[in-house]
């Protein structure tokens, strides 16, 4: 009875860090969502946060659980996980995104998660314990969400210019301001549908690892995705304003179109992944995009020197976080 009684209140313990990691990504990654709309000054930044924490929630009714069932099922071998490794995943994670906010820096909650994942597991069996199938599918869309996210902006952006290439700047700006809150819905929609359910998927990964809900089961249970969504909800509606300033006002300038057009690209980026069952990141997609629309303008209109230190933090993510995971998993051993 003991030991069952200290199980619960492990697993209770690791349920609750798993939703901080899920607030804190929607904190972390609202500027994803809001940055453009909020320099373009279509929406106040207290709207704006309400505004993209409702379309976070909503997601819960449109997206299938193919990123859960990756993260949950498709990253680690069968049998390796358990609640050292979770516990030292979810301390890494969290530990990389406070880093990066502080600092203003916008880098990817995501891999920062499976950076946590790869470090414990690492830490704890070697190398081998590792899906690489799904390892690798994650990487290949570090570069592959940006620059789809550059392509489909830029080009969503040449589009639109060459189509109201008659009408008057000042009309252009009106229709654009009221078109731009459906794109920024569709992108929090997307960050929603893509970022909650890494957290549902560790969870899921963790409550299998410690008896609670059965391999074979298809699905979480059902208070994991509510409970989820409605924790990054939150953390979106608390803002990341040292990021939101770098997103929407240091990379580049944005009008309302450039706005529209990159919250489209990034969230047609985001609902193509989520549909494949990829973990992609919601800020280098939306990072990608807002370069690409500027880039159009012409290229000094990017500030490429914010952009490149960026890049950098996109890099560092994975191992980063990894390393902090390492020492979390040995610290939890003498813990519990």
């Amino acid at each position: 009875m003991e030991q069952v009684q200290t199980a619960l209140w492990v697993v209770a313990l690791l349920v609750a860090l798993a939703l901080a990691f899920d607030f804190m990504n929607g904190f972390h990654d609202a500027a994803n969502s809001i940055a453009t709309v909020v320099s373009t000054g279509v929406l106040k930044p207290g709207q704006a946060v309400i505004f993209a924490a409702f379309f976070n929630f909503i997601a819960i009714f449109i997206f299938h659980l193919s990123v859960a069932a990756t993260v949950g099922k498709g990253i680690v071998q069968p049998g390796v996980v358990d609640t050292h490794v979770v516990f030292g995943a979810l301390v890494g994670a969290i530990t990389w995104n406070v880093i990066t906010w502080y600092y203003g820096i916008p880098s990817s909650s995501s891999h920062a998660l499976i950076g946590g994942i790869v470090g414990a597991v690492i830490a704890k069996a070697g190398v081998s314990a590792l899906i690489s199938a799904g390892i690798m599918k994650t990487v290949a869309f570090i570069f592959v969400s940006p620059l789809l996210g550059f392509t489909l902006g830029s080009v969503m952006m040449v589009v639109v210019a060459w189509t109201f290439r008659r009408m008057r700047p000042s009309r252009i700006d009106k229709w654009f301001r009221r078109l731009q809150l459906v794109s920024a819905g569709a992108y929090s929609l997307g960050h929603g549908g893509n970022d909650a359910q890494k957290t549902i998927g560790i969870i899921w990964m963790m409550l299998i690892a410690t008896g609670y809900v059965l391999p074979t089961e298809s699905a979480p249970p059902t208070w994991t995705i509510v409970s989820c969504y409605a924790a990054i909800g939150a953390g979106t509606m608390f803002g990341g304003w040292r990021i939101v300033r770098t997103m929407g006002q240091k990379i580049t300038k944005l009008k309302p179109v450039g706005g529209f057009c990159a919250e489209t690209g990034g969230a047609l980026t985001l609902f193509l992944a989520t549909a494949l069952g990829v973990p992609v990141s919601t800020t280098h997609t939306i990072t990608g995009a807002i370069v690409g629309v500027g880039s159009t303008q012409r290229a000094s209109a990017v500030r490429w020197g914010v952009a490149g230190n960026i890049v950098w933090a996109w890099v560092l993510t994975i191992p980063a976080a990894a390393f902090v995971a390492a020492i979390a998993y040995w610290v939890s051993l003498q813990i519990f």
